[in-house]
């Protein structure tokens, strides 16, 4: 039997990774927003229901945009993660247990979500995609013996934690 449990602890990023963080939140956010209202506006003008698979195309067309090329500063992993996010919320809208997704602020929490093949976890170290050091993590607890990290959510607090 497999059981997922979610483990919490605190890294503090040198500069260089504070601002490669910096670029991934909002790069997250705004691939989210930008999602939010394709699909909107697609139901809305034209009638037509948009899924993950649309605005994953929609998301190409964008990086290739001179005006968007800062989407590829990040790692692609955490926007297609952002996009599943979004097509999670709009799931659990049509099956009513939440209401209408709501565009994301950077006032609020930020968060980037990393799938399995965009981070690499050896010997208590774990280094996130573009970059090049690993992350100095504050063990409170350590992680069970048999524990296989399968997805990380990098957060960051209003105080800025």
């Amino acid at each position: 039997m497999i059981v997922q449990k979610a483990f919490k602890y605190r890294f503090f990023p040198s500069d260089e990774q504070t601002a490669q963080l910096a670029r991934t939140f909002g790069c997250a956010r705004y691939v989210y927003n930008k999602a939010l209202e394709f699909r909107s506006k697609s139901w809305q003008q034209e009638n037509i229901s948009v899924g993950y698979h649309e605005t994953a195309s929609k998301l190409t067309e964008w990086k290739k945009e001179t005006e968007k090329a800062f989407l590829s500063e990040v790692s692609s992993v955490v926007l297609q993660q952002s996009l599943l996010n979004l097509d999670t919320a709009f799931t659990n809208f049509f099956e009513k247990r939440a209401q209408y997704p709501k565009f994301k602020s950077r006032r609020t929490r930020q968060s980037a979500r990393y799938a399995t093949n965009a981070f690499t976890h050896r010997d208590g170290r774990i280094t996130l995609a573009k970059q090049s050091e690993p992350l100095d993590i504050s063990w409170s607890r350590p992680l069970p013996e048999d524990a296989k990290i399968v997805n990380l959510t990098v957060s960051r607090d209003t105080s800025g934690r």
